[in-house]
């Protein structure tokens, strides 16, 4: 498994640096549960704006490790709340997100007044990439 390069994090950057919507898998109780989500990435992590009372943010929270799947790409990573989507701290983030969601986010299905409303980080642990023909083995660790 080689590490995340120039070459790996572009391909990265230019198929999911945009509105994609990816797998993620949860466990709990050695029971697996997939459901698709709209996630933006940036720097070695997916985030997704969600709800902090829902079933995989519940499974989460008692076992943080994840598998995503996506465009060509598999990836196991930890995922974590980052809180409340307007809280100071998130605003970086935030108007990222709005960027990269603009066709939808404000469509009512967020509210962005309830606390509840976060955002999820999946940082990225090894995945398998797909690109032209080839198949990058990467660590995303340091």
């Amino acid at each position: 498994m080689e590490k995340l390069n120039k070459e790996t994090e572009q391909i990265m950057k230019e198929r999911f640096g945009k509105d994609n919507v990816i797998a993620l898998a949860t466990a709990q109780d050695n029971v697996p549960h997939v459901r698709n989500v709209n996630a933006f990435y940036e720097d070695k992590a997916f985030y997704v704006i969600t709800y902090a009372l829902s079933c995989k943010m519940r499974q989460i929270a008692e076992n943080p490790l994840v598998a995503i799947a996506g465009d060509w790409f598999t990836a196991h990573g930890t995922a974590e709340n980052l809180g409340y989507f307007g809280k100071p701290e998130n605003a970086p983030m935030a108007a990222k997100l709005r960027e990269a969601f603009a066709e939808w986010i404000d469509n009512g299905h967020n509210d962005f007044g309830d606390e509840n409303t976060c955002i999820l980080r999946i940082r990225l642990k090894d995945g398998i990439l797909f690109s032209q023909g080839k198949r990058y083995e990467i660590t995303f660790e340091a």
